[in-house]
């Protein structure tokens, strides 16, 4: 229903909160029976690209511009002799051009950064990964609070994708701020989050972008563990800038 011209959706200089209401779709150059929706973009100020993709059966992505990370939401995805289901993922290294195509209706989340090398550091060959073969870490020793690193913490990876899973009541221990930014789904659950000086009820389905040194804190709310999977920078100096 449209609720003239109401959304909770919000734009600012070092934030923003796209919920599906103000969803957008449109084809990338490349893809076949698939739909993107951009959800952040150098355009709007980021230093990364997120957006969601949702394929047709046998539809597919294009060859990705850079580095490509890649999260099923829904369905089943292959490349090569490779298959993704639900919470699955792939990392693939610049210059992997590589088709993916959905074996029924999916969708999934795709971030796409380009790639600082590092001297003496060779890029990371292709990634194949579960989240549910992964274990979880407790945050700051918290049993609300898990998280689960998707990619090695090691010097070929320039950027980390974690989830991050809340029970009820459970929240970040502190306001952050710091010089990485993010790009946050939501996947299950909802609670409240504070970006800058401003609050949200958030749920799944909405994106969040936070710029570097937005103040950031999170809070689960309701009868379910809220979930959510999050991009940051990392593994290289600030001082570093993009190609």
């Amino acid at each position: 229903m449209h609720h003239l011209g109401q959304t909770r959706s919000a734009v600012r200089p070092d934030h923003v909160l796209q919920t599906p209401d103000t969803f957008v779709r449109a084809p990338l150059p490349g893809m076949r029976d698939a739909t993107a929706i951009v959800h952040i973009a150098p355009a709007q100020g980021a230093r990364f690209t997120q957006y969601t993709v949702e394929f047709a059966s046998g539809g597919a992505t294009g060859p990705a511009v850079d580095q490509r990370f890649i999260y099923v939401l829904d369905g089943e995805l292959r490349f090569g002799d490779e298959t993704l289901r639900k919470d699955g993922y792939a990392y693939i290294p610049a210059g992997g051009e590589i088709e993916i195509e959905a074996a029924s209706a999916a969708r999934a989340a795709v971030i796409e950064k380009p790639y600082e090398a590092l001297p003496g550091v060779f890029p990371s060959d292709i990634l194949i990964g579960s989240e549910s073969r992964i274990a979880p870490q407790l945050l700051g020793g918290d049993s609300g609070l898990e998280v689960r690193m998707l990619l090695p913490d090691q010097p070929p990876f320039d950027f980390a994708v974690n989830t991050m899973v809340y029970q009820p009541g459970a929240t970040l221990p502190m306001v952050e701020i710091h010089v990485m930014e993010h790009g946050l789904l939501m996947l299950e659950g909802g609670g409240v989050y504070r970006l800058g000086e401003h609050w949200y009820f958030v749920g799944a389905g909405d994106f969040i972008w936070m710029a570097p040194s937005c103040p950031q804190w999170f809070g689960a709310l309701g009868k379910t563990p809220a979930k959510y999977l999050i991009y940051k920078d990392w593994n290289r100096h600030p001082l570093r800038t993009l190609r």
